[in-house]
Formats: structure tokens, sequence, C-alpha cells
């Protein structure tokens, strides 16, 4: 079931990853990387910060093992929903209404002139929030019942959607493209949400929307788990964020440098580390509930001997075919051969923390399947302010190429304590067998 999993997820991500490329493609052919596409970039990140962290990343960690031991899941599961997404929708409006100062927050580096074009763009882009955030819950429950074909696909929409805005509008002024494109996310969105909706009416699941009055305590130990959760599953998405407000104070085109490098890196990781996670989280959890510990850590093996091999490989092939790999992709029209040059430095020192980041990621779940969320915040918050440490130190001798080695120092930190918190002689025994 696990290599079925993680072949349906993988799949699903690598279906979705080239659609991901042949929209940067388009948007680099034309937009190219200036101040157009850097404002894009700027507004599109902030919603998928807050997807990444809360919706994604930290919901699901606390939500699938507190659904497992919960006897009430269709009352937990719908005082949740109501919860998250109230909160999320206010927030969707407070963005709405101070646009301008969330933009010069997450952008310092900008001048007035360019936060007044990036805002609007801003206030657009984060409605994408409450909408992924329904779809995460309802894939959450998917998940559960080992389902992963829906959510592993429907990512696609979301791409599908944007090069349908860049094909609607690529003859339009460059300013106007990026309203085309805000607007494409959110469309994207909403196709994302429609086929979850089939999907959970297919598997009777809607049941699960029960709005009765709920006892609130059984939410508390939720809400623990998730604060931790969202510390300890930010690690990685706070660190590419720095890296986009540290270059805000360069040159136009050093965001998207970082944004297009970022996105080669993102494959790999995303295709066998994030998919093989997704697939093994809830086994692992099962077994931990269920006091099988050792087929909890069988899982474990099985999955950390699968991506050690396939990411040792794509490090390599990253590392060493760096400029080819972003020559072939993204330069044409409007991205020049320095822009490839510039994008492949920056690669090459993101592909170097593949395998600690990767691995990371197998680790983490036996922390989040044992309720030790505190634990996992408290490793992510150290790899974050060392990350923070060597970025400030990295950016003015190498400029974007130095914020992007900084993040993959702090991979680095974070196995290290990872496996540290997992046990040196249960890691040893583990690899070993």
């Amino acid at each position: 079931m696990l290599i079925k999993s993680i072949f349906t997820n993988s799949s699903g991500i690598l279906v979705s990853r080239i659609l991901g490329f042949l929209r940067d493609v388009l948007m680099a052919s034309i937009l190219g990387a200036n101040i157009f596409s850097d404002i894009f970039f700027i507004a599109f990140k902030v919603p998928n910060l807050f997807r990444r962290i809360f919706a994604e990343g930290a919901f699901t960690q606390a939500f699938i093992p507190a659904y497992a031991r919960t006897k009430q899941k269709i009352r937990f599961s719908s005082i949740i929903f109501l919860q998250f997404l109230a909160f999320i929708l206010v927030l969707s409006l407070l963005v709405t209404l101070f646009s301008h100062v969330v933009t010069k927050a997450i952008a310092v580096g900008f001048d007035a002139a360019t936060v007044d074009l990036a805002a609007p763009l801003v206030a657009i882009n984060f409605y994408y929030l409450p909408i992924i955030f329904v779809v995460t819950f309802m894939a959450a429950l998917l998940q559960y019942k080992h389902h992963f074909a829906t959510t592993a696909f429907s990512t696609a929409l979301l791409n599908l959607a944007l090069i349908a805005a860049l094909l609607i509008s690529k003859d339009l002024e460059k300013y106007v493209i990026t309203y085309y494109l805000s607007y494409g996310v959110l469309a994207g969105g909403f196709l994302q949400l429609f086929v979850h909706i089939l999907a959970l009416r297919k598997k009777n699941l809607l049941k699960v929307f029960h709005f009765k009055q709920l006892n609130m305590k059984a939410t508390n130990k939720f809400y623990k788990n998730f604060l931790s959760a969202t510390v300890g599953s930010s690690t990685s998405h706070v660190s590419a964020f720095l890296d986009t407000w540290l270059a805000s104070f360069l040159i136009a085109g050093n965001i998207s440098y970082l944004y297009y490098a970022n996105r080669v890196f993102q494959l790999p990781l995303a295709l066998f580390a994030i998919a093989t996670s997704i697939a093994l989280f809830p086994m692992v959890a099962r077994a931990i509930k269920n006091s099988d510990e050792q087929k909890a850590l069988q899982l474990m093996r099985k999955s950390f001997l699968i991506l050690l091999g396939v990411l040792s490989v794509a490090t390599f092939i990253g590392i060493f075919f760096d400029q080819f790999i972003i020559q072939l992709l993204f330069e044409r029209g409007a991205f020049t051969h320095q822009d490839t040059q510039n994008t492949a430095l920056i690669l090459t020192m993101y592909m170097i923390g593949l395998l600690p980041f990767g691995l990371s990621k197998i680790f983490s779940l036996w922390l989040y399947s044992n309720n030790q969320q505190f634990i996992a915040a408290k490793i992510s918050m150290k790899s974050l302010l060392w990350n923070i440490i060597f970025s400030l130190a990295l950016i003015i001798p190498y400029e974007a190429a130095g914020l992007a080695f900084a993040s993959t120092l702090s991979g680095f930190i974070l196995f290290y304590l990872t496996i540290k918190e997992f046990g040196f002689k249960r890691f040893y025994l583990l690899i070993k067998a």
C-alpha cells in the first residue's frame, strides 16, 4: 500500500509540476525577470506561505492524529472546520483593508511606487487561502481513508488556470497580465475545491459537515498540537519567504531568480519527499495509535531507503546540470542568458540541501505521530534562527546565491536536530536493519 500511495502522489505531483514548469516557461517568456514578475511573485507568495504552513503542513500534521484518536469524528471535524474557516476569512478581509501595509511588510525594499503596484495584487491573491483551506480539510479526510489521487492530481488545476490566464493576456501590458494571473489563482482554487467536493461525495464523507452544538474541550488538545506544528512545519517556507524579503533590497530580478531556482529545487522535493511523507503519515499515525512501533519503524525504513536513493540522484543532476536545466526551461523571450547564469548559481546552492530537507520530512513524522509537535517546533525554530544568521552573513558578499545557501545550511541543522530527537541509536538500527 505504501509504494502504491507514494506512486499515486508522485504521479499527481509530476503532472502538476510539468504543468507548473510550462506555466513558468510562459511566465518567463512573457514577463521576464523584472519588476512586474517580482510584484506578482510577492503577491502570490503571501497566501502560499500561509497555505503551506497553516492550511497544509501544520493543519494536516495536527488534524490526522487527532482525527484518528477521537471517537466523535463528525463533531470534531465540523467544529475545527468552522473555526478555521472563520479565522481565515477575517484574516483575508484584514489583508484586503490593509494591503499596502502588508505589502510593505513583506517587501521592505520596495519603494512607494512599487508598493502601490503590488498592493492590489496582494489583496486579490490572498483570497486563495480560504479556498485552499477548504480543499486541504477535505484532502485530510481523504488521506485518512487512504485516498490520495484527487488531491495529488488536483494541484494541476491551479497551473492550468494560470496557463490559461497567461495565454489570454499575453499581448496586453505587463502590469495588466499580473491581474489576469491573480484572478487565475482564484479560478484554480475553485477548480480544486470542485473536484474535492465530488471526491468526498463519492466516498460518502460530506456528512462530516455536521454543524450542531459541539463540546469545545474536544478541540483543546488539537489546537495545542496545531500551534506547535505551525512552527514545526514552517522552517523551509519561512526560509524561502525570508529569501524573498531580503532579496527585495537587491536589484530588480533577484526575487525572480530565487523563485525560478526554488521552483526547480521543489520538483524533486515534492515529487519524492513530500509525496512519500503524505503517503506515510496516516500509516505511521495509525501504527502508533495501535501501539505497533515496529510496523511504524519498518514503514519509515522503507521510505528512508527510497528517498535516499532518488534524492541523491536528483542532487547530482541538479548540481552538475544546473545551467543546462535553467536554459532549457526558461531562457527564451524576455528571459536572457545572463538571467540563466544568475538563476543556475542559485539552483546549485539550493540543491546541496535537497537531501537534508527531504529526509527531515520522514523523521519529523515520527514526532508528529507521537504528539511531539512542541519538540518539532523547537527544532524548527533553532533551524530558522540559524538560517537568519547565515542569510545576514551571506547576503552582502554573495547576494541572492548567499541567501539560497543560507537556507541549505539551515536544512542540515534541521536534519541533525530531527535525527537527534528521533534517537541516534534508533536511527542507526533503522538504517542497518
